[in-house]
């Protein structure tokens, strides 16, 4: 990748939260793989809220009973990437029909375990691909459509859509971002010039992109047949053994013998069909029972919560009520009060207090008559000898009243 084109990258991730993360996943992921291309794209969610995106989309090489076919992927990755797992999909063309199994549902989506435990340090985007290699391998996610008008050579009837990939002619449509297939050795005639192809191990392979002009390198362009690299396989016809002795000539028996072979291949695949398709979908049946049995139980505990919380609040407003009414009462006691008197605001409940109540009062009455003696002092009003005599005899009788307060206090047993 150019540097024009990283700080073209590095823009278009400039509202993803990981930035520098995510364009290194995605640098590895374009230098690996030649057939994926990103592109930033609106994303529009289940609720219909959209957002801006950055997207790898175009095909990844996938190796099948020998031969390698390019998948078409598209991969969203979130703004909160790589906290979040990426949003796979597989993107058939007007060529092709998708194959629903465990791993891809109807609309295309990818479901792998990989996504499901992705985790933000240790997953990345190299790996999740590597694994959908591994799994389109054995489960092929897409098939090709059969050609209209299309009829084996030896029976009459149409030929059946291949429910697996199968090699290709090795053309390639002009104009289109896919390079072609490699040529099976069993398609390739006696006049074909071209080299074998040799898959490299390990995906991706290398050398079998080049560089996406509209061909791939390693294989010339070729006329186009109409058809994607993914058209469909006939059966082979079956034979009937000549027994021995026989003249080799084609009776009844051996044409009724076919198309009971013939109809019994048919009906074989097509009852495997409609059960891989039965059994996704009860997959996917079950995956929704245990979501919506999960919800179930969640919204059945925040139901219990919340009538535990309503209990408790009715019982505090009414203790708040109460409250309220008590203070109401009270307030009306004092209003209808119009004097209090000083003296019985404050009354005790034993002799012992009472004098320790009136020993208080009277020390602070003293306090008080010493510091506005000091004030008639600096004012003039007596002379210091006056001032000497008054706070002598006060400071006596302060003394004798705190012991007091001390007394009454240990008598009652109260702290300090």
């Amino acid at each position: 990748m150019s540097p024009l084109d990283e700080a073209k990258l590095r823009q278009s991730l400039s509202k993803y939260q990981n930035p520098d993360t995510t364009k290194k996943h995605v640098m590895k992921v374009l230098s690996l793989y030649k057939g994926l291309q990103y592109s930033v794209e609106p994303f529009v969610f289940n609720d219909g809220s959209h957002k801006e995106l950055l997207n790898l989309q175009g095909t990844i090489p996938v190796s099948y009973k020998g031969s390698y076919y390019n998948i078409p992927i598209c991969i969203w990755l979130m703004d909160t990437h790589p906290n979040n797992a990426p949003m796979c999909y597989v993107t058939p063309t007007a060529d092709m029909n998708i194959k629903v199994s465990m791993f891809v549902d109807h609309n295309g989506k990818i479901y792998l375990p990989y996504l499901h435990d992705w985790l933000p340090h240790s997953s990345d985007l190299i790996s999740l691909i590597q694994i959908m290699i591994v799994t389109f391998g054995e489960q092929p996610p897409v098939y090709a459509k059969p050609r209209q008008g299309t009829q084996t050579s030896s029976t009459p009837y149409p030929v059946q859509p291949s429910f697996m990939p199968v090699p290709g002619s090795g053309s390639h449509m002009p104009g289109s971002t896919y390079p072609p297939y490699p040529q099976n050795s069993q398609y390739t005639s006696g006049s074909n010039v071209y080299p074998p192809f040799m898959p490299q191990p390990g995906f991706p392979y290398q050398g079998s992109y080049g560089s996406y002009g509209g061909s791939a390198s390693n294989y010339p362009p070729q006329s186009c047949t109409g058809s994607f690299p993914y058209p469909p396989s006939t059966q082979p016809s079956p034979t009937v053994p000549v027994t021995a002795g026989a003249s080799g000539t084609i009776t009844e028996e051996h044409i009724r013998a076919s198309l009971l072979s013939a109809v019994e291949d048919k009906l074989r695949r097509r009852l495997k069909e409609q059960f891989s398709q039965l059994s996704a979908e009860l997959e996917t049946l079950r995956r929704t029972q245990q979501e919506l049995t999960s919800g179930s139980t969640h919204l059945t505990d925040l139901f219990d919560k919340l009538k535990k919380e309503k209990a408790e609040l009715e019982k505090n407003i009414t203790i708040l009520q109460d409250k309220e009414a008590e203070l109401e009462k009270e307030i009306a006691k004092l209003s209808d009060n119009q004097s209090i008197d000083v003296d019985e605001a404050v009354t005790t409940i034993a002799p012992l207090y009472k004098q320790m109540l009136n020993a208080f009062a009277e020390e602070a009455a003293t306090e008080d008559a010493i510091y506005y003696l000091g004030e008639a002092l600096r004012c003039g009003i007596i002379d210091l000898d006056a001032f000497l005599k008054q706070v002598r005899q006060l400071s006596r009788r302060q003394f004798m009243l705190r012991a007091l307060m001390q007394r009454c206090r240990q008598k009652a047993g109260l702290a300090g």
